[in-house]
């Protein structure tokens, strides 16, 4: 991929950006803060880090599940499975919320993700971006994984800071990762003068489309969210 200046950025660099900016959010929070609501539905702080550190742990097991055959998905179309689904997320946040109240404070949590998150960028960065590997039932080159884990790091981290107006902001490289993806599922370069921020909140639904919005987006605008 390509930042918006045109430098070349490897994969590896780009999800480890993302994850090194989660983590100067989580590493500073107190049990207090974990109860804070977030960018996603039903969700407190340490619901979403429970969720975050699931992702990394996925992104632990599949950068040492190689593949046998060819990809089947890419950093674009691996979201195509993620279309918005009400009743499989209604029941994904309560799996959630009933596994992350099993901790009864928020520092194991936090430690938790922290040393996962690491730990998955260190093997990101062991691992060469053409291999072939396995993740939620489909193949994918390990450099197109690790873009799939940077958006997804990126939207949450925008999801986590909703009631932390101090806390960093996301890593540029994965929010501008992002935009390349939502504009791959578009189809071409979204019509509107969205940072890259706004973009991600209104292509997952996080910010709902004016209607001058979807005056510009035409037709476009009944496929919005993109995923979610």
């Amino acid at each position: 991929m390509t930042t918006t200046t045109g430098e070349s950025t490897a994969p590896a660099r780009v999800v480890r950006d993302a994850y090194e900016a989660l983590a100067d959010v989580v590493r500073p929070l107190g049990d207090d803060a974990s109860w804070l609501p977030t960018g996603c539905a039903g969700w407190a702080v340490r619901d979403l880090v429970f969720h975050l550190t699931a992702d990394a742990q996925r992104a632990l097991v599949a950068f040492h599940t190689p593949a046998a055959g060819p990809p089947d998905r890419d950093a674009v179309t691996y979201w195509e499975d993620w279309r918005p689904d009400p009743v499989g997320a209604a029941h994904g946040r309560r799996w959630n919320r009933v596994a992350a109240s099993m901790f009864a404070d928020f520092g194991p949590l936090r430690e938790l993700y922290l040393e996962t998150a690491a730990a998955a960028a260190v093997a990101a960065a062991a691992t060469p971006p053409a291999s072939p590997v396995t993740t939620q039932g489909h193949v994918l080159t390990a450099g197109d994984l690790m873009l799939t884990l940077a958006v997804e790091a990126a939207v949450h981290h925008l999801d986590l800071t909703l009631s932390l107006p101090d806390a960093p902001p996301p890593s540029p490289a994965a929010l501008h990762t992002a935009r390349t993806t939502l504009d791959g599922l578009l189809g071409h370069a979204v019509p509107l003068d969205w940072s890259d921020s706004h973009y991600a909140r209104a292509a997952t639904g996080r910010a709902p489309l004016t209607e001058v919005e979807r005056r510009i987006l035409g037709p476009d605008a009944s496929r919005f969210p993109l995923f979610g």
